[in-house]
C-alpha cells in the first residue's frame, strides 16, 4: 500500500515537471564581450523577454561577437544574436570567414556602427586623401573596423600596408596623442568614448568621406550605408561629417519557429522606450529603420513589421 502511494506521488511529480503549464522556453542570445555594446544591448533584450514574453527564460551569452554568434545560432546552440551587417551578409553567401552559406534570417537593423577617422587639428590632415603616406591605426586585428577602413582607404588610393597598425581603439587614440600615429580609426556608435576622451585632451578633426566615393564603395558592398555624424557630436565639431556605417543587426535562422520569433519581436519592439534606457545608443533603435536588414527577414519578423505599417 505504501509502495503504491509512493509510486502515485512520484507519477504526479513527474507529470507536473513535464506539464506544458510548467514548461519554460529557454532563449539564448549571442552577444559579445561584457565590456562591449553587443552585450549591453543583448542583456537589455533578455530583460524585456523575461518581463514580457510569458513562459520564457532568456539569457544574454558572452561570446566572441559576430562570427561566433552566427555559427552558434546556425548550429542551434543559441536562439538569436547580434552581428555586424557585413558579417551577416557574408554568412548568407558563404563568404569571408564562412566556407558555406548559412540559413541566417534578419530580425532587425538595430543601431549604426560608424567608421570614424580622427586626426589632430595640429597635423594639418583634413581629408581622407591627406592620409597618403601617413600612419593609421585601423583598429584591432581582424576586426570589422580594420576591414572597412582598408576598403575605404583603398577607394581613396591611400591604403599602405606598411604604414598601418592594428591597436585597440583606446590604444590607437593614445598613440595619436603621443605622436606615434597620424590618424586613428574607431568603428562604433557616435559619440564613442574613445573619441570623446581624445577630444577632451586634444583638438580633434574628424575626416569626412566624399559622397561619390561612398556610392562606389556601397555599390560594391551593399551591406554598408552612408551616415552623417551631426555637428556637435564631439567637442569642437562645428560641421556635420559624412561617414560610412556597418549597422548592428539582430538575426536568427530560418528554422526558428514563427511563434518564438514573433514573441521576441513583440516583447522588444513594443517596449523600445525601456530598451532605450540601457545605453544611449539603444535609443537609435526604431521601427522606421528596423526592417532594413542585409539579409531577408524571418517571416515572423516581416509579419510584425507589416502589422506596424
Amino acid at each position: 500500500m505504501k509502495l503504491s502511494k509512493t509510486v502515485a506521488a512520484a507519477s504526479v511529480a513527474i507529470t507536473l515537471l513535464v506539464s506544458p503549464a510548467g514548461a519554460q522556453e529557454r532563449i539564448s542570445i549571442g552577444t559579445g564581450g561584457t565590456g562591449g555594446l553587443f552585450y549591453v544591448i543583448g542583456a537589455g533584450i533578455a530583460e524585456l523577454l523575461n518581463k514580457y514574453m510569458p513562459g520564457t527564460t532568456a539569457r544574454a551569452e558572452v561570446t566572441g561577437a559576430s562570427v561566433e554568434n552566427i555559427r552558434r545560432v546556425a548550429a542551434g546552440q543559441m536562439t538569436f544574436g547580434l552581428s555586424s551587417s557585413s558579417t551577416l551578409f557574408e554568412a548568407s553567401k558563404g563568404q569571408g570567414p564562412f566556407q558555406e552559406a548559412l540559413p541566417v534570417a534578419g530580425m532587425a537593423n538595430l543601431y549604426p556602427a560608424v567608421l570614424q577617422i580622427a586626426a589632430l587639428k595640429s597635423s594639418g590632415i583634413e581629408t581622407l586623401a591627406d592620409l597618403a603616406g601617413k600612419r593609421v591605426n585601423m583598429g584591432p586585428p581582424g576586426s570589422n573596423s580594420a576591414v572597412l577602413a582598408q576598403r575605404l582607404l583603398e577607394a581613396y588610393g591611400v591604403f599602405d600596408a606598411g604604414n598601418v597598425q592594428f591597436l585597440s581603439y583606446n590604444e590607437g587614440t593614445a598613440a595619436l596623442i603621443n605622436g606615434n600615429i597620424d590618424a586613428a580609426v574607431v568603428l562604433a556608435g557616435a559619440p564613442t568614448a574613445a573619441l570623446i576622451d581624445l577630444g577632451a585632451q586634444k583638438e580633434m578633426q574628424l575626416l569626412p568621406a566624399d559622397a561619390e566615393k561612398l556610392k562606389g564603395l556601397i555599390a560594391a558592398f551593399p551591406f554598408y550605408q552612408p551616415f552623417e555624424i551631426p555637428a556637435g557630436t564631439y567637442q569642437g565639431q562645428t560641421d556635420p561629417v559624412l561617414a560610412i556605417n556597418d549597422p548592428a543587426t539582430l538575426f536568427t535562422v530560418q528554422s526558428v519557429s514563427e511563434a518564438t520569433i514573433g514573441g521576441i519581436m513583440k516583447a522588444v519592439f513594443d517596449h523600445l522606450d525601456e530598451l532605450g534606457q540601457v545605453h544611449p545608443q539603444a535609443k537609435a533603435i526604431s521601427l522606421s529603420t528596423a526592417p532594413q536588414t542585409p539579409v531577408p527577414l524571418h517571416p515572423a519578423a516581416q509579419q510584425y513589421f507589416d502589422g506596424k505599417k
